[in-house]
């Protein structure tokens, strides 16, 4: 049956049966070369695969609450409800469908499955955007959570193709992508929405699609047959795939930061909301916000990220940067005003420097034939905390704003990320860094170079001087 399933994977792509992999002498070190050489490039085609995905997703941010709230009449309360519901929803189709999909991508390799993300996605964000009623919408939401998958995979993707000592400054720049993504696409989305809301969903397939375009034609596969992992259901199972994660003491502790960590950041569900409740933003406003978050994200990975952990190591870039992030927090629930929120933006921001850190230091405790189902167990839990999230973060800010109950505290939500946060700095300072090995010199035999893979055509890869 697995066996079945790859060759029509193989075949969806373009691609012929996976060849036998040939072990002569001659045919390694011409593919360690070749592996050693297009190592940036192929960082590049994922960076743009991933920009392309989240500019898609960022462009729906500033209008699904809209559209919403117009589905319900206008009811603010019904709003962040439904709204929590969307999220939940999201999160667990994630939760069952990341592991295994991050180990189908160490048994077939990460194109296919990002392939099939993208198009997926694609699809759904047109039934979205021709939704006639609030129960289609939330069915689109439904799908948007199975195939939302690429992230993960790509997360993996990096690690196939970077040293270990690299690997912080290269989970960075998925970072920047981030930040492109978000600086964009909310305001697109967001002027999108003032004319029609339902203009950004399809601005978003057609980005989505193009994504698959790009995929198909320009991303080669990183992952050797050599070091694919044979399925095991076990392994996709989504609470078996933690198993992983408590299988090293310092993995498990850094699950823990990261569970903290990804559960505060859900207190973004409350954004546009929070601003339309307190500030009363429109959506170009909300989406321009967004905008900036997403510059300053850009800014702060990309700029910041590497050199943070050239001079302070992973583990206290991990703390310093959950430090700022704590503190933003507090200072966006305090803001009484749009100025102070935005304010309070490049403090959060700061909060970014931490997650490749986190994320590069959980990748040196497992193997190079497990980085997959690490990524795939990391987004079962992310997703955990996405059905937790939303749900709390919108509840209490629906409680406070209440107008029948006694305390009237809209900031309550960025108060509870605050509180979070410090915790998981506090958990951080314990941290074991590990030492690494630089891996620079030696032969490479985790990539695939890109001209021994039988597929559909693919951009020359270039000699390069980056260093990622």
């Amino acid at each position: 049956m697995i066996r079945a399933f790859g060759g029509y994977a193989w075949h969806v792509f373009g691609e012929a049966d996976p060849p036998e992999v040939d072990t002569t002498a001659a045919t390694r070190l011409r593919s360690c070369s070749t592996a050693m050489k297009s190592r940036p490039a192929a960082v590049i085609f994922i960076l743009v695969t991933v920009t392309l995905d989240i500019l898609a997703m960022g462009l729906i941010i500033p209008v699904l609450p809209k559209l919403i709230l117009d589905f319900l009449g206008g009811e603010m309360t019904d709003a962040a409800k439904w709204s929590a519901r969307f999220a939940v929803v999201f999160a667990v189709m994630q939760f069952f469908f990341s592991p295994l999909l991050g180990v189908l991508s160490d048994r077939f390799g990460r194109r296919p499955i990002i392939l099939l993300s993208n198009l997926g996605l694609g699809l759904d964000y047109i039934v979205m955007a021709m939704a006639p009623t609030l129960s289609w919408l939330f069915l689109g939401r439904i799908i948007s959570g199975i195939t939302t998958s690429s992230i993960p995979t790509a997360m993996a993707y990096i690690a196939d193709v970077t040293p270990k000592e690299k690997r912080a400054g290269a989970f960075g720049l998925i970072g920047v992508a981030f930040g492109i993504g978000f600086t964009f696409g909310p305001a697109i989305g967001g002027l999108a929405g003032d004319v029609n809301p339902r203009l950004a969903f399809w601005i978003a397939a057609a980005l989505s699609l193009a994504n698959w375009l790009w995929g198909y034609f320009f991303v080669p596969e990183s992952l050797s047959r050599e070091q694919r992992k044979a399925f095991e259901l076990r392994r996709a199972n989504p609470v078996g795939s933690l198993t992983l994660l408590r299988s090293h003491p310092e993995l498990w502790r850094l699950t823990t930061i990261q569970f903290l960590a990804y559960l505060s950041h859900n207190v973004f569900s409350v954004w546009a909301l929070y601003a339309i409740y307190r500030y009363s933003w429109s959506q170009g406003m909300i989406g321009i916000s967004l905008m900036i978050v997403g510059i300053v994200t850009a800014v702060i990975s990309g700029g910041l990220t590497g050199r943070m952990v050239t001079r302070f190591g992973e583990k206290r870039t991990l703390y310093i940067g959950q430090f700022f992030g704590a503190s933003g927090m507090i200072i966006a629930g305090l803001a009484k005003t749009g100025a102070w929120l935005l304010a309070s933006v490049p403090i959060i921001s700061l909060w970014n420097v931490s997650m490749p850190a986190a994320q590069s230091m959980m990748t040196h405790r497992v193997s190079e034939r497990e980085q997959g189902e690490l990524q795939g167990a990391l987004q079962s839990m992310r997703s955990i905390t996405f059905i937790i999230g939303p749900w709390l973060f919108l509840r209490i800010f629906g409680w406070f704003i209440e107008a029948k109950n006694p305390i009237h505290l809209p900031g309550a939500p960025y108060f509870l990320a605050g509180a979070l946060l410090f915790t998981a700095m506090l958990m951080a300072t314990r941290v074991e860094q590990p030492e690494i090995r630089p891996t620079s010199t030696g032969p490479v035999r985790d990539t695939v170079p890109p001209e021994s893979i039988p597929s559909a055509p693919i951009a020359p890869i270039v000699d390069s001087q980056e260093n990622i």
